[in-house]
């Protein structure tokens, strides 16, 4: 990260994709980066309450609001994780809050990581007026989308995925070196 504090905002929805943006601000918080989380719409689903309890036993800070003025954004972190949307079919990009966190997105200058698939894509055909990450992490493989991204790095996390999962979608995963659970593509 370019600047001296490695600050990162992970910004949750309330499905799979938030859950899966609790769990990436642990692990960030485990390799001595400072992650803040925005989680406006907190999910009753048992797991995702143990998540939020998690990082909160972390001492990591949760945002009571996500600031509209774009440039207080910019200035407090050095980037920021998109675990809005992904590739949840039934969270609309115009509903709230989700619209509101997405319009701000849209206008942030730091690097933006998403989660799976970028929030407001469609996860078939790609992009329709979502956000255009710098980075883009695939969970298990590549969705279709990926084909429409034009950031600066596509890693894949699947390094674990089950041999009939492979099988059944017909997936050729990469080779992941060493102990490597990413990999670049």
């Amino acid at each position: 990260l370019p600047r001296k504090q490695p600050t990162v905002l992970v910004v949750c929805g309330p499905a799979q994709n938030g859950a899966i943006g609790l769990v990436c601000a642990r692990h960030l918080r485990v390799f001595d980066y400072e992650p803040t989380i925005f989680y406006p719409k907190r999910s009753p689903d048992p797991l995702y309450r143990d998540f939020t309890t998690q990082c909160e036993k972390m001492d990591i800070p949760f945002l009571s609001y996500l600031p509209t003025e774009v440039q207080l954004i910019n200035d407090a972190y050095n980037a920021v994780v998109d675990a809005v949307l992904g590739a949840e079919a039934e969270v609309g990009e115009g509903r709230e809050p989700c619209a509101a966190i997405l319009a701000t997105l849209k206008h942030i200058r730091i690097p933006i990581v998403s989660l799976d698939v970028p929030s407001g894509w469609d996860v078939e055909s790609g992009s329709s007026g979502g956000i255009s990450p710098d980075v883009l992490v695939s969970l298990a493989a590549p969705k279709e989308c990926a084909r429409r991204f034009l950031g600066r790095q596509h890693f894949v996390a699947g390094r674990f995925l089950p041999y009939d999962v492979q099988k059944k979608f017909e997936l050729n995963p990469p080779e992941y070196p060493g102990t490597e659970c990413v990999v670049a593509l």
